[in-house]
């Protein structure tokens, strides 16, 4: 069976969403890989917004991405729009997720399937019409199967009429691999039905 590389997938989907002088979100900076895409996306002009609550995380980013687009913030996600400036509310054209550890961190810091929750929904109020969000899962460490499954959930809830859910599988259809979940936007209103 073929592995599918989801961040590739991730990557080429928001590049079709993306452009020069747009904003985006980094919902969980990590190592600075998505971070670093999104600022090749959106510069010279544009913004990005990288969150994350380690300490090690943002100093990691600030290291490897160092572009005067860049605003690191040491939050949690699901304080975007508190973070984020207003005029930037509604504007946003891509925001990432990628759950689960730091690699190479404490395999004891995970994403929280509350603050993720919490963040999905914050982040569908401040993305852009026709903008994106992806989202990838892994269900293989401890409470990853937990934290995907409502994620799922969650997007189940979200109104049809307003947003198109995709899900990506890395091999075949099976729960106990990563999977990558694309939402878009493509009309104004509110997140859930």
């Amino acid at each position: 069976m073929q592995h599918i590389s989801l961040v590739n997938v991730a990557h080429n989907l928001i590049s079709e969403a993306l452009h020069p002088g747009d904003i985006a979100v980094d919902a969980t900076v990590g190592n600075g890989h998505d971070t670093a895409f999104l600022v090749e996306q959106v510069s010279p002009s544009g913004r990005v917004f990288g969150f994350d609550i380690q300490q090690s995380a943002i100093a990691l980013t600030s290291m490897k991405v160092t572009s005067e687009c860049l605003t690191l913030i040491q939050a949690s996600h699901a304080l975007m729009d508190e973070k984020i400036p207003k005029q930037h509310h509604g504007n946003i054209s891509a925001i990432m997720f990628n759950l689960g550890y730091l690699p190479g961190g404490d395999k004891s810091i995970i994403t929280q399937t509350a603050s993720t929750l919490t963040a999905l929904t914050v982040a569908c109020g401040l993305l852009a019409d026709d903008g994106i969000i992806t989202v990838m899962a892994y269900s293989g460490h401890s409470g990853g199967d937990v934290e995907t499954g409502q994620v799922d959930d969650w997007c189940k809830q979200l109104d049809p009429k307003q947003f198109d859910v995709r899900i990506f599988y890395s091999v075949g259809n099976r729960d106990s691999t990563p999977r990558l979940f694309v939402i878009s936007k493509h009309s104004k209103g509110t997140c859930m039905k």
